[in-house]
């Protein structure tokens, strides 16, 4: 891990087009700003991990899910 100290207004960059500014230092908390490509996905870290736990409940079929949804594509027919 890179550990780096900057102030209020000061930045960093990760590549040639992710820039990461300090906002503002009040106690505890530092805002940041993030200019990122809109194809990059930004998240905190829980809202990644619940998408990460999210994505490997639906891809886990069991075999009573994929009877339901046999019987609902063969009525469809």
């Amino acid at each position: 891990m890179l550990i780096l100290t900057r102030k209020s207004g000061e930045g960093i960059r990760i590549g040639d087009d992710i820039r990461i500014v300090i906002l503002e230092v009040k106690g505890n908390q530092v805002r940041i700003g993030i200019d990122a490509p809109e194809n990059t996905h930004v998240h905190r870290d829980e809202v990644y991990e619940r998408i990460k736990l999210e994505n490997i409940k639906a891809a886990s079929a069991t075999s009573e899910h994929l009877q339901k949804l046999f019987k609902l594509w063969t009525k469809k027919k």
